[in-house]
Parts: C-alpha cells; sequence; structure tokens
C-alpha cells in the first residue's frame, strides 16, 4: 500500500512527501489509522487511511484538523466552514488513490470497490461519519455510488491548477 501510495502521490503526481524505501508515508501513518486496499493478485489497485478525529502524535492530529490549525503549508488553513472536528465517531479519509495503472474500464468498478470497503471499514471501526479531502468532482461519484457525501468547506485550488474541496459522508446511507 505505502509502495502504491509512493507510485502515485510522489512519482505521478509529483508531490513532495516522506519516502524512504520506495513507500510514502507521512506523521499520520500511527497505530491509531486503518488502510483499507483494493487488490488483485498481490498488486494494490486502490487504497485510502481512515484515521479517528481524536488521533494525537506529538503535535499532529489529523490531516485537515492540522491544516486548519496552521501546522501544514502545503494545505490552506480555510479549507472548512466550520471547527474541524474532534470525535470518537467522526473519521478521516485520506491519501486516497487508484493506481495509474487500472485500465480506464476498470477505473469506475475499483472506485466504487474502494468506497464500499472504506465505508464498511469505517463502520466497523464506530464511524458514523467521514472526512476528507477529494477533487472537486468526487461528490458525484460517491452519490452514484449511493452514500451522502457534501461539501465541508470551498473548493480548494492548488498552485498546479488541481481543484479539491472537504466533505462530510454519512455513513448511515445504503450502498449500491
Amino acid at each position: 500500500m505505502l509502495r502504491a501510495r509512493h507510485r502515485t502521490f510522489i512519482v505521478k503526481n509529483n508531490w513532495e512527501l516522506p519516502e524512504a524505501n520506495g513507500m510514502e508515508f507521512d506523521q499520520y501513518d500511527t497505530p491509531a489509522s486503518r488502510w483499507v486496499a483494493v487488490h488483485e493478485f498481490g498488486q494494490v489497485l486502490a487504497g485510502v487511511r481512515l484515521t479517528p478525529t481524536t488521533a494525537r502524535c506529538g503535535i499532529y492530529s489529523y490531516m485537515i484538523r492540522d491544516a486548519q490549525l496552521g501546522l501544514l503549508e502545503s494545505i490552506p488553513s480555510d479549507l472548512l466552514f466550520e471547527e474541524a472536528p474532534v470525535a470518537p465517531h467522526i473519521w478521516e479519509s485520506s491519501r486516497v488513490f487508484v493506481a495509474d495503472t487500472v485500465p480506464a474500464k476498470l477505473r469506475l468498478r475499483v472506485q466504487c470497490s474502494l468506497i464500499d470497503e472504506m465505508v464498511r471499514s469505517a463502520r466497523e471501526l464506530g464511524a458514523t461519519s467521514l472526512i476528507g479531502i477529494v477533487p472537486e468532482h468526487s461528490p458525484r461519484l460517491a452519490r452514484r455510488t449511493g452514500i451522502d457525501c457534501v461539501p465541508a468547506g470551498p473548493v480548494i485550488e492548488t498552485d498546479d491548477g488541481d481543484r479539491s474541496v472537504c466533505i462530510n459522508i454519512a455513513l448511515a446511507s445504503k450502498l449500491h
């Protein structure tokens, strides 16, 4: 999973992130987090990291809250409409990816599998909602899969023209 994240975020997206031995990881990859991967024949096709909003590791909590508190230079602090939540039933979804090796004809199926597994895993962990940063058009995909996904902040544009938005996902919704 960490090698697939490296290929996606460092090699393909050219993000400056911590890395070692061909793996990408950061201060949020702690024992409090959980990782969900869609894989086939030993190859990771997609993945996501789930972190409780109650997590603490030194000065860090979870990515969205730390960005809002001004601890992360690469993410603007005005990414949410309200104060970042801290509650045992709310988890953060981060480092979401689908590998670029997934053929276009299978991408939607892999994305839907990842969303299904993310929601199932989060529910098993006691979450009733998730908060995350996703590409601007992802909420439409989420609605297509039957989950309740609403913007939790303004659209954020990066220096390279990517547009993202924070979202809230209510896990009480039924999956497809």
